[in-house]
Formats: structure tokens, sequence, C-alpha cells
């Protein structure tokens, strides 16, 4: 590779071609979704472009791309709420417009506490598994299933419903 900051287009197209599954792979890992990890893939890849970084090795090169994919992942799922705000939205025009139809499951998940609103959401209606969510959210496993916990028990007071087991 050359020793100038900007590599050829030959050397990013060699470094794509022998790595490019392989990042689509972590960034699915991490994203659950196609949209998603093929914007995370083309951020992974732009980053190296950008970075002009030189590696001693093949398998150098292999574990930048893997930390830095890692990297764009936590940071897309750390604003995932940020950008996908349609359950606040949900929320907000429930309060707001009495033209809405309420959908008493979605009243409901709009009336828990925010700890819960979120894992409960994301357990439920997007099927992220509790390892997941407690990545996504900052906290440990053993309190997102806590939270689930105490979702459902408001679920089943108020709706008379058992919200189901992890």
């Amino acid at each position: 590779m050359s020793e100038s900051l900007l590599r050829t287009s030959n050397d990013i197209s060699e470094i794509y071609r022998r790595h490019a599954k392989m990042v689509y792979r972590v960034c699915f890992t991490y994203l659950k979704n196609p949209a998603d990890t093929d914007d995370a893939a083309s951020e992974t890849f732009t980053k190296l472009i950008r970075s002009g970084r030189q590696f001693e090795s093949e398998e150098h090169e292999k574990a930048w791309l893997i930390r830095t994919a890692t990297n764009v992942c936590k940071d897309i799922l750390k604003h995932w709420w940020r950008k996908n705000a349609s359950l606040e939205d949900y929320c907000d025009k429930l309060s707001t417009d009495d033209s809405i139809e309420v959908d008493p499951v979605m009243e409901t998940i709009c009336r828990l506490p925010d700890k819960y609103k979120t894992v409960i959401y994301l357990f439920y209606f997007e099927g992220y598994s509790c390892p997941e969510i407690a990545k996504m959210v900052g906290k440990p496993q053993p309190t997102v299933r806590y939270h689930l916990q105490a979702a459902r028990k408001i679920f089943k007071e108020r709706l008379g419903d058992d919200f189901g087991e992890e």
C-alpha cells in the first residue's frame, strides 16, 4: 500500500473484497436489520478511507475493521431512541389529539414509567432480546429482566392480560 494518506481505489477495493462480508456480519450482529447494517458497514469503510491508516498485516487490518464496525454500531444503538421517536411521538399525540383511535395496549405502554416503557416496547414490538436491550439502554441484563417483569405486572393489573414471559 502507498505511504500517502490517500489510498488508491485499488487498495480500498482489495480491502473491501477481503473484509466486506465480515464487517457486514459484525454490524448485523449488533443491529439486526439489513438497512441499518448496510449503513454501518458503509460508515466503517468510509472511516477506513478517511483514516489513511497503514496496517502491519491483514490481521491488523481485520482487527481495526472489527473494532471500528463495533464502535459504529454502538454509536447507532446509543442514539436509537433519539432517531426513532415514533413511540414517544405516538404517546405525545395520544395525550393531545382526541382524533387518534386509542389502542388499549399502546395506551398502557404510554402510561408506563420510561424505564419500563422502553424495554417492553423493544422486547414485544421490536423483537429484541434482553441482552440486546441491555446493550441499547446501557443497563445490566438483570435490570432489563426486572423492568420487563414489572411492566408485565402493570399490564396484568390494568388490562387483566398476562403479557407473556421471556
